[in-house]
């Protein structure tokens, strides 16, 4: 029976959402209109009038709710906060939620989490940080973070720190490498501060660039898996090799000072042609669904920005803005660029390429889990192979805020949780599995959930009606109300199945968590 509500149910949101080319579908879309709301829009919505694509219409209030809850601090909002924003009719309201997600202390969670990532936070091999360091590490990320540091102090005191990698945190971005050769750590900070494949060089560029991390000192201390990670003088390179910097520009090296503090001078001065470019089109990936340049762990010459315009923008108000990363997520987010709906109003084939719509991407594993949890008020169990201190997760604990990649799930696993082993983008796989379907149909898992729900059962006691109930489930799980047609479907589905109270809530859930409105950002 449950089935039979799921399909019906996926054909009216269909039906909703898939009117013919260029009409309006107002359970996904606004009616606003298209006018540029700043810079981004004039040169995105130039380059398609140039190229004779159509954007998209802007997204609907309920599109854009959840999808602001998910980009910006990974998690869904609730029924409460989906009512009262859907029913305010203050016209900056978009903007409003905005700033009032980047302050969340759940932004400083998921971001540490996209992170954690990059940085190769985890205490296994073959990274080997160890819980203490991992630890320490993404408490120091997220309070960056949470703290809003400059984009350019951030990266500057981890490429020059130096102490235990058990009290001075920034030294473990040496730590989380699977290799301490200076061409190894060059190949790391290319790959993550300049998004380069640095591999993919000559190898004498690389090698100039491999001796600024030529004089880095390792030395164990009397605390198991502690180590000093220090600038040594004494330690030269392997062979003699001048240090030049990447863009062919000899460094001048004084005996006394550590190579490592002029070449992150280098990299995070406002000229760099790499420093400020490489992460604002990460940020505009992690919030477009797609780099300007992409993919953007893979920046070289014959792989251009599709927008140099666009690009050069997010730099130059980077930099102006003093690296504050924040800003940048600002100008994207209240763009019209980023809310624009996920339905294309064009097949050109460029169109996605070029930012014509938002682009569909599953939900993280991460992300999913959490969602998952909240609706139904339960909790995930998580645990470390590694047998030492910290490894034990209180329960509740959000898969977002989980400090060590170690520390996981068979749900995470499954779906597709990177084993940060290597800082790539790639490394994340959100692409739908045949068992990733089938756990959410037929799992235990799921079943427990929702069957146990303590939110799903309040909401059966306190709604006044089953019209009640209904909106009450599509606030919490997809944060929208619901359609007339979708009252009628469920309504008609417990009257011809004899499907009441309880059991029909369970059954209207479990359709709502497998439909792609649910697993999708969109």
């Amino acid at each position: 029976m449950v089935r039979s509500l799921i399909l019906a149910l996926v054909v009216a949101a269909a039906l909703a959402g898939a009117g013919a080319q260029g009409t309006f579908t107002p359970v996904f879309e606004s009616q606003a209109g298209l006018a540029p709301q700043g810079k981004i829009d004039e040169l995105v919505f130039a380059k398609l009038k140039q190229m004779g694509i159509q954007p998209s219409n802007l997204c609907s209030d309920g599109v854009f709710l959840r999808r602001a809850y998910l980009d910006i601090i990974g998690t869904l909002p609730t029924a409460q906060e989906a009512s009262r924003f859907l029913t305010d009719r203050d016209p900056n309201k978009r903007s409003a939620l905005i700033d009032l997600l980047l302050e969340r202390e759940e932004f400083a969670d998921y971001w540490a989490m996209k992170w954690s990532d990059l940085l190769r936070v985890k205490a296994e091999f073959p990274i080997n940080l160890w819980p203490n360091a991992a630890q320490v590490y993404h408490r120091w990320i997220r309070t960056s973070l949470r703290d809003n540091k400059p984009y350019d102090r951030f990266v500057r005191e981890m490429l020059t720190e130096s102490g235990s990698n058990f009290h001075a945190a920034p030294v473990n971005f040496y730590r989380a490498m699977q290799s301490k050769q200076p061409q190894a750590i060059a190949q790391t900070v290319a790959l993550t501060f300049m998004g380069a494949r640095a591999e993919k060089w000559p190898k004498d560029r690389l090698q100039d660039m491999a001796a600024f991390f030529s004089q880095i000192g390792y030395k164990e201390t009397g605390e198991w898996k502690e180590e000093i990670v220090f600038f040594d003088p004494a330690k030269t390179a392997a062979s003699p090799v001048a240090a030049i910097f990447p863009d062919g520009t000899r460094a001048r090296l004084a005996p006394d000072r550590d190579p490592r503090e002029v070449f992150a001078d280098w990299l995070i001065a406002p000229n760099n042609p790499w420093f400020a470019r490489s992460i604002v089109n990460r940020v505009w990936y992690w919030l477009a669904g797609r780099g300007i340049i992409h993919e953007p762990d893979d920046i070289r010459p014959d792989n251009p920005p599709r927008n140099p315009e666009l690009l050069a923008f997010l730099e130059r108000e980077l930099i102006a803005a003093r690296y504050d990363l924040k800003h940048i997520y600002r100008l994207i987010l209240n763009s019209k660029t980023y809310q624009l709906s996920s339905r294309p109003r064009t097949d050109h084939p460029e169109g996605g390429a070029n930012f014509a719509y938002y682009p569909l991407r599953r939900l993280d594993a991460e992300v999913l889990v959490d969602a998952m949890c909240q609706i139904t008020g339960t909790t995930e169990s998580y645990s470390s192979a590694i047998p030492e201190p910290f490894t034990f997760i209180p329960e509740g604990r959000r898969s977002i805020g989980l400090p060590d990649g170690s520390i996981t799930s068979p749900f995470l696993e499954l779906f597709g949780r990177p084993s940060r082993d290597t800082g790539l983008e790639s490394e994340r796989n959100n692409n739908p599995s045949p068992a990733q379907r089938l756990h959410l149909l037929n799992s235990t898992h799921v079943q427990r959930k929702i069957e146990t729900s303590p939110k799903f059962q309040f909401l059966l006691r306190s709604a006044k009606n089953p019209q009640g109930l209904v909106t009450g489930m599509y606030l919490m799980i997809l944060s929208r109300f619901p359609t007339q047609e979708e009252q009628k479907i469920v309504a008609a589905y417990s009257q011809s199945g004899g499907v009441k109270g309880r059991d029909a809530m369970v059954d209207l859930a479990w359709a709502l968590i497998n439909s792609a409105e649910f697993l999708y950002r969109h």
